[in-house]
């Protein structure tokens, strides 16, 4: 059994420079023994599809974070197939290290109470959110749905503050669309999005 296990889930279409600067920013505040990054097979909290597979959004993930010490790409929730539910992940998780902490982004922190069970993954993690916008209102809800959480389930996510970033997977999808560099992304995860026609639009 490990001391700490860092885990670090998302749907990665594709994975950009942001995720690798928040794997960072959480491996230097968790000193993980392991950092396990994990794409969903099916992310239950999205409906839209982009077209891209699992396998692609994999290989994409491998490529991505292939230069960052102490992580391992992870096809767990891919080969579970289904939705991908954090609390499934978990509770295979629990038993192989001491502490799990698992990060998450803005936007999912401000919903985890929504997550399909959400006292067990408040339960089995230590919940890391990595805040990249300076922004003092977004700050106020975070800490208030933190007020929330502690009310509801006794823990509060802890904050973490990463270089500001410049787009979203959901806008460079669109650039990439358009034709236009991927400037956030890899050039090998480009190289690989290009040579395999993924976001091409219409």
């Amino acid at each position: 059994m490990i001391d700490t296990l860092g885990v670090y889930g998302g749907t990665f279409s594709p994975p950009h420079c942001g995720h690798y600067h928040a794997a960072e920013a959480f491996i230097r505040a968790i000193n993980p023994d392991r950092l396990l990054i994990i794409p969903t097979y099916i992310p239950p909290h999205k409906t839209e599809t982009d077209g891209v597979t699992a396998a692609d959004r994999l290989n994409m993930c491998r490529i991505a974070f292939s230069g960052l010490s102490g992580a391992v790409v992870s096809d767990m929730e891919i080969r579970r197939g289904g939705k991908s539910y954090t609390s499934d992940t978990l509770r295979a998780l629990a038993g192989t290290a001491r502490r799990i902490a698992m990060l998450v982004g803005t936007d999912m922190m401000l919903t985890l109470d929504t997550w399909h069970e959400p006292e067990t993954v408040f339960g089995l993690a230590d919940l890391y959110c990595v805040r990249r916008e300076d922004d003092p209102q977004l700050l106020e809800q975070i800490q208030a749905k933190n007020e929330q959480y502690f009310k509801a389930y006794g823990r509060r996510v802890h904050l973490l503050t990463a270089p500001p970033l410049e787009a979203t997977s959901t806008e460079i999808r669109k650039t990439l669309e358009k034709g236009e560099p991927g400037e956030l992304l890899d050039p090998r995860v480009l190289a690989y999005i290009r040579e395999r026609g993924l976001y091409a639009g219409e």
